[in-house]
């Protein structure tokens, strides 16, 4: 019994401490901006923030019956995620036609509109994509959740508003996944001793991190093995590993935050695949040297790279 109340006093603290954080947050997590064309409701916060440019997510077109879907789709291709927060005052309603009418203006077609109990309840509400706890607080008994699709340009784009509520906040989420083929972003040992050596630098796109973070995820592995690859076979070889980000964000943070991916990238090699330190020098220029615009996700997913520099 005593154990018991142990654990359930626990779980109570945990929420109550995630509960607070989200009221003492005053602004936008670091790192995190509105989609373009939808923005936000006013006076809201981002909450929650992930981007990639290459994922799945998961969407219900049509409500369920039975407790079970009926229309489950999962779109492919460059997905972003957005959490919201508003302060004490609007309803559910006002905050989801607010998003219906912005999704609405940007050429989308709606594929499911429904409240709670007419989604499938509890069920639904589990069974789409969310950001987790305290990111996105979703109550199944009381949320709102929409799914739309729009072609254009020969691009087809799905976007889901799920909106339900906090206490007296509403919370808000935005998916909006535009679909398209994963980029073979793999270069082997040879192509990079080929730029290097013609080019004298060659960019990397098969190093991950997670947004705002400089710690430097496993599926980068084939492209660091390949780097020291690289390396095993040119003994003499000398590289600066220079990290690169998109215009967002100030420019102070992101000159810190590519130096330090670029640190981590080289702290990685040593460590993990034994290249002497040395060998390995490190810069960070933020968003001072563009291959792309930095008005368009596309542009932008380029200009985030890692490069590696011949001296």
């Amino acid at each position: 019994m005593r154990r018991s109340i142990l654990v359930m006093f626990a779980i109570l603290s945990w929420f109550g401490l995630c509960a607070g954080a989200a009221q003492a947050q005053p602004r936008d997590v670091a790192g995190a901006r509105d989609y373009p064309g939808i923005g936000r409701f006013g006076g809201s916060v981002i909450t929650g923030y992930l981007a990639k440019d290459f994922d799945a997510t998961r969407l219900q077109a049509a409500a369920f019956r039975d407790g079970k879907a009926t229309d489950q789709r999962q779109p492919e291709g460059r997905v972003t995620r957005i959490a919201y927060r508003t302060r004490p005052g609007p309803s559910i309603l006002e905050v989801f036609r607010n998003f219906e009418t912005q999704l609405m203006k940007a050429g989308f077609q709606t594929l499911l509109s429904c409240k709670d109990d007419d989604c499938g309840g509890i069920p639904f509400s589990e069974a789409v994509d969310s950001l987790p706890v305290p990111q996105m607080w979703v109550d199944g008994f009381d949320y709102r959740y929409l799914a739309g699709r729009k072609a254009e340009g020969g691009t087809e784009t799905y976007a889901t508003v799920l909106v339900s509520r906090n206490n007296d906040e509403v919370t808000a989420q935005l998916i909006v996944a535009v679909v398209g083929a994963i980029s073979d972003k793999m270069v082997d040992a040879a192509a990079m001793a080929k730029g290097l050596g013609e080019e004298g630098h060659v960019a990397l796109y098969g190093i991950y991190f997670d947004t705002d973070k400089a710690v430097v995820k496993p599926e980068s592995k084939p492209t660091l093995d390949e780097i020291a690859k690289l390396l095993r076979a040119q003994p003499q070889l000398n590289v600066v590993i220079v990290g690169h980000t998109d215009s967002q964000g100030q420019y102070d943070h992101n000159m810190d935050l590519s130096r330090r991916r670029a640190e981590a990238v080289a702290g990685t090699l040593a460590q993990t695949y034994q290249v002497v330190r040395t060998r390995l020098r490190t810069a960070g220029v933020g968003y001072l040297a563009p291959v792309g615009s930095n008005a368009s996700e596309d542009g932008r997913a380029l200009n985030r790279r890692v490069e590696l520099v011949a001296p």
